[in-house]
């Protein structure tokens, strides 16, 4: 049987998270969780991930600034990992503002967990 893939999600809301988690948990997909740019920064220095799903504003170091220092890394395979914005849309960015800034693919809050799972689904199979 196929290793689950592993998905770093970037999110300061508990809600979302625990709901993530729960629809990721369906596909047998393994969720790390990080509350802020620099936590997702910090558990990728240590681990291995196959995506990211990354919110825009969260506190510390947001998810723009964040997705910047990941595609800096000096790792190939972790700084070309797949990252996929989920945001309300508050900075009115355009997809190709999202591409520009690094970013694969975007999801708008409040997040649609079928389009969530395609999403991922399309980036990891």
């Amino acid at each position: 049987m196929n290793e689950p893939k592993k998905i770093l999600v970037g999110e300061d809301s508990s809600v979302i998270i625990n709901l993530t988690k729960n629809v990721l948990a369906f596909e047998n997909y393994k969720m790390t969780a990080a509350r802020n740019g620099q936590q997702v920064l910090d558990l990728l220095a240590k681990e291995d991930f196959d995506l990211i799903l990354m919110d825009i504003s969260m506190p510390v170091l947001d998810g723009i600034a964040c997705t910047k220092a990941i595609r800096n890394l000096p790792d190939e395979k972790k700084s070309s990992l797949p990252i996929i914005a989920i945001s309300g849309n508050i900075l009115n960015m355009t997809h190709d503002e999202f591409r520009k800034a690094g970013f694969d693919d975007f999801i708008q809050k409040p997040l649609d967990y079928d389009q969530v799972l395609a999403t991922v689904k399309k980036f990891l199979s």
